[in-house]
């Protein structure tokens, strides 16, 4: 197992890490919508919000040389469920067919006062170009 760091995300707000690379896997630890140079809260509403959250996951994973192409399961909490189609609709920007297996649960709160977090798990293949479809074919 290898740690993942990286100053395009923001840092960890407790024991734990950004990202882990495995032999195949990057596990990347919930991120929300956190500007990785100020700290601060970034967007006013929840499509900014998911937008920044998802960069962040981005950043993770290019840091752990995978991407968002990678991704093959996510976990998202939202505070308000009500907000699920706004974060779909920035997520389906963000993510590419065949689209990650996914959870998505209303929560009571989270660390910090955001409306989001996600987590994510994506393939790590040294020397397969990135995107999932071209590793299924060069693995079949």
């Amino acid at each position: 197992m290898e740690e993942i760091v990286t100053d395009e995300a923001p840092e960890s707000i407790g024991p734990y890490s950004q990202g882990m690379k495995s032999d195949v896997h990057v596990f990347v630890s919930g991120q929300g919508p956190v500007d990785p140079e100020t700290g601060e809260i970034v967007g006013d509403d929840i499509s900014e919000q998911t937008a920044q959250t998802l960069e962040n996951i981005g950043a993770v994973l290019r840091a752990a040389r995978s991407s968002l192409d990678q991704v093959v399961k996510t976990n998202v909490f939202v505070t308000d469920i009500d907000n699920y189609e706004a974060v779909n609709e920035v997520y389906g920007e963000y993510m590419s067919s065949p689209y990650p297996a996914r959870s998505a649960v209303e929560v009571a709160d989270l660390p910090i006062d955001i409306g989001v977090e996600i987590e994510a798990v994506a393939e790590y293949w040294p020397g397969v170009p990135s995107r999932r479809g071209n590793f299924y074919r060069a693995r079949q």
